[in-house]
C-alpha cells in the first residue's frame, strides 16, 4: 500500500513519484452550473489528452455548501458535529461524480472517489480535522490504468472512528496539495475565477496588480490574514513538502501566479506583495487580569483546548496590580469561547469580558519588507491620512497587521495600496 504520513516524518522521500502528473483543483466558483462544469470536464481532457497524468479535486458545486450548512442550521441551533460533517461532505461528491459522468460522454475514462476512497486519512476533529496521511493506493491503480481520477475535497476519513471528517474552510485547497505531495506531482493547480494572485481584493480596489510571483512565505501570511484565494494550511502543507503551486483562471487562459520557494534576486526590489483584510474575526477584552504568572497561559490553553483559534494577542501595561488582555479570535468561534471566558474571568478574579465583533483587520505583506525600513510608519501614515483609527498592531518579518472599525476597512485597504501601488507595480514590471 502506497501510505505518505504528513505529520510523522519531514519528508517525502519514501514517496513514489508521478512523473507527468498533475493535480487540478477546482473552486465552487469554476463549478457553479452544470455548463461549467462540463467546461472543466473539458479542460481535464485536454490536459490528458496533452500527455499528463490527470488527478481532479473538485469543491461543491456553487453555493452549494452554504445551502446544506443553512438546511442543518434550520432543523437544529447547535448541528451535532458527526452529522454534520455527514451532510456537508456531499456537495463533493455530487460535483465529481457529475464530472466524471461528463469526461466519459467526451470519450475519456474516468472514476470518482470520496475522501475516504481516495485514502485521505484524518485525525478525528469534526469541522476542522487535519490530514494524518495520505493511502493512495487507489489513484495510483486509476492513474495505471490510463482513467482521469477525480477526488472529492475537503474530507476525509478519521483513523480512529472511521466516521466522515471535513477539513474546514477552503479545505479542498488543502487536498489537492496534499494529494500533489504524496503522489510526487509535477506541480498543484489552483483554478478559480481570478487570474492569479492580485495585491488586494479586485472587488475593493478595481486596479490591483497580479503576481507574477509569490513565496510560500507571503502566500502563508496572505492566506491567513484573509485573502480568499488560497487556504493557509493547503501553504504549510506546501512548504513542507515543496509542492509547486500554480493559481490560475479557469475561464481565460494565462500563465497565473506561482507559488514556491524565496528568489532572492526577485525579492531585493520587491518590497510589497500585497494588501490582504479579514472581517471574520472579533474582539475580545478580559478586563482587570491580575498580573500575575501564570494566569495567560490558564486563558489561553483553556481556549486552545477547545479548538479555538486565536490570533492577535496584546496586553497592557500592569495598572494597580491589574491589566487588561486583548486578543482576536473568529466570529464562529466565539458560540464556544463564550462560556469559557465568563467561567475563566470568575476564576482569576478578573473584570469582566467585553466582546466586539465590528472589527477587521487589514494587513500588509512583503518579504522585501525585511530589509527596507520605514514600511510600517507610511501605512500608519496612510491610515491616518484617511482617518483611521488603529485598535491593535501585530507584525511579523513579512507583515503588518492592524485592526480597525469593520465599517473602514474598504477604505483602509484601497488608503494602504495606493500609498504601496509603485512598489506593487515595480514587482510585476509595471512601468
Amino acid at each position: 500500500m502506497t501510505t505518505t504520513a504528513f505529520e510523522a516524518v519531514p519528508a517525502l522521500d519514501g514517496a513514489r513519484r508521478t512523473p507527468g502528473l498533475v493535480v487540478m483543483k477546482f473552486g465552487g466558483s469554476s463549478l457553479a452550473d452544470t455548463g461549467k462544469l462540463k467546461q472543466v470536464a473539458e479542460r481535464l481532457v485536454a490536459a490528458h489528452e496533452g500527455g499528463a497524468k490527470v488527478v481532479a479535486v473538485l469543491s461543491a458545486m456553487g453555493r452549494t455548501t452554504d445551502d446544506l450548512i443553512r438546511l442543518a442550521h434550520e432543523v437544529s441551533s447547535a448541528p451535532h458535529p458527526r452529522e454534520y460533517d455527514m451532510l456537508v461532505s456531499t456537495g463533493e461528491r455530487i460535483s465529481n461524480a457529475l464530472c466524471a459522468m461528463a469526461i466519459h460522454d467526451l470519450g475519456h475514462r474516468a472514476v470518482s472517489f470520496t475522501g475516504s476512497q481516495a485514502g485521505i486519512v484524518t485525525d478525528s476533529r469534526h469541522t476542522k480535522a487535519k490530514i494524518v496521511e495520505v493511502r493512495a493506493q487507489r489513484i495510483h491503480e486509476a492513474l495505471d490504468e490510463d482513467k482521469i481520477v477525480l477526488v472529492a475535497g475537503f474530507q476525509g476519513v478519521s483513523t480512529s472512528t472511521r466516521d466522515v471528517t471535513t477539513l474546514g474552510r477552503g479545505g479542498s485547497d488543502t487536498t489537492a496539495v496534499a494529494l500533489a505531495a504524496a503522489l510526487g506531482a509535477d506541480a498543484c493547480e489552483i483554478f478559480t475565477d481570478v487570474p492569479g494572485v492580485l495585491t488586494a481584493d479586485p472587488r475593493i480596489v478595481p486596479q490591483a496588480l497580479k503576481l507574477d510571483v509569490v513565496t510560500y512565505e507571503e502566500m502563508l501570511e496572505m492566506a491567513a490574514t484573509g485573502a480568499k484565494v488560497m487556504m493557509a494550511r493547503s501553504i504549510e502543507v506546501a512548504r513542507s513538502y515543496g509542492v509547486r503551486i500554480r493559481v490560475r483562471s479557469t475561464f481565460e487562459d494565462g500563465e497565473g501566479t506561482w507559488i514556491g520557494e524565496e528568489d532572492e534576486t526577485v525579492l531585493e526590489k520587491a518590497i510589497i506583495s500585497g494588501v490582504t483584510h479579514d472581517t471574520s474575526e472579533a474582539k475580545v477584552t478580559i478586563l482587570d487580569v491580575p498580573d500575575r504568572p501564570g494566569v495567560a497561559a490558564r486563558v489561553f490553553r483553556a481556549l486552545a483546548d477547545a479548538g479555538v483559534n486565536v490570533d492577535m494577542i496584546v496586553q497592557n501595561t500592569s495598572q494597580r496590580g491589574t491589566t487588561d488582555v486583548t486578543f482576536t479570535l473568529p466570529k464562529s468561534d466565539l458560540r464556544v469561547a463564550d462560556p469559557i471566558l465568563d467561567s475563566l474571568a470568575g476564576e482569576i478574579g478578573a473584570g469582566g469580558v467585553e466582546r466586539d465583533p465590528e472589527i477587521a483587520k487589514v494587513s500588509l505583506i512583503g518579504a522585501g519588507m525585511k530589509s527596507h525600513p520605514g514600511v510600517a510608519a507610511d501605512m500608519f501614515d496612510a491610515l491616518a491620512e484617511a482617518g483611521i483609527n488603529i485598535e491593535i498592531i501585530s507584525t511579523s518579518t513579512i507583515r503588518i497587521s492592524c485592526v480597525v472599525r469593520a465599517s473602514e476597512v474598504e477604505r483602509a485597504v484601497q488608503a494602504i495600496h495606493e500609498r504601496f501601488r509603485n512598489f506593487a507595480e515595480e514587482r510585476v514590471g509595471v512601468d
